[in-house]
């Protein structure tokens, strides 16, 4: 298979880059390279056989998931519902008709998760370890993206919305300052309130000392050539290209460390 991340050859110890040609090893959960021929080990003294322990196999999820299966099943309980009123015209009505929006919402935004889940899948390594479309304990909200790096934990939304995302701030020296976060002449401050919810359940999961930030991240947002990302409230809004180098930054978090804590969040935030 080729490696969605990197490993290391149970054989030789060789590190095996993410998307090489290796050979995963289902009863053990490890990678070995494809040069290595494996026989049936001959039956001898229980001493003779190593004690290794074998690293915890992580599946990262599938960007979107959660998104694209209530898009498919709004869509066929709609087609379902014409086809049963209307039997001899349900196939014309829903050809000329379109979805409502409360269902092209859902695949508006399972694009913008898999684009984005795409782009991030690019950047795994032994320093960037990913977890995709993740529940939310005691809610029915999910987790776009969280991305574990040398310099904390990224708790990434996804958006696919259309317009320029800007800052407009109210107030000043004699009025409370408030900051609202717009994408053309909307006012989508929401969309801040929802990721600093989720990063108070990342928080909560991790020890004190690790960094938690959160971010908006717009797929197709009309963003101007300099400039244009903002922080509001200690959430990141911005692009993709944007993105990657903060993930690919140095910082403090060693390659255990990361992988300790994505174990943690793993088990923490089952994927949806």
């Amino acid at each position: 298979m080729r490696l969605r991340f990197a490993g290391t050859c149970r054989v030789c110890g060789s590190e095996l880059p993410a998307r090489a040609e290796a050979i995963y090893e289902r009863a053990t959960r490890t990678v070995r390279c494809v040069s290595h021929e494996v026989s049936t080990p001959s039956a001898g003294p229980a001493e003779d056989v190593p004690d290794v322990a074998v690293p915890e196999v992580v599946d990262p999820g599938t960007a979107g998931a959660s998104a694209r299966r209530e898009f498919d099943r709004r869509k066929a309980a709609r087609e379902e519902r014409i086809r049963a009123k209307h039997p001899k015209l349900g196939g014309l009505i829903l050809a000329v008709s379109d979805d409502p929006q409360s269902t092209t919402a859902w695949n508006t935004g399972a694009l913008g998760e898999e684009r984005l889940g795409g782009g991030l899948n690019r950047l795994a390594s032994q320093t960037v370890r990913l977890l995709h479309d993740r529940r939310m304990p005691k809610s029915k909200a999910n987790i776009d993206h969280l991305a574990v790096t040398p310099t904390g934990v990224f708790v990434i939304d996804a958006k696919k919305y259309r317009g320029r995302p800007h800052l407009r701030i109210d107030g000043g020296l004699f009025r409370p300052r408030v900051e609202r976060l717009m994408i053309g002449t909307r006012d989508c401050t929401k969309l801040v309130d929802g990721v600093l919810k989720q990063v108070d359940v990342v928080r909560g999961l991790l020890e004190p000392a690790v960094p938690v930030h959160g971010v908006l991240c717009f797929v197709e947002a009309d963003w101007p050539l300099l400039g244009g990302n903002f922080t509001t409230r200690d959430v990141h809004a911005l692009w993709p290209k944007k993105l990657y180098p903060k993930l690919q930054a140095e910082g403090p978090l060693t390659a255990d460390t990361i992988a300790e804590i994505h174990r943690t969040l793993a088990k923490a935030l089952p994927a949806s």
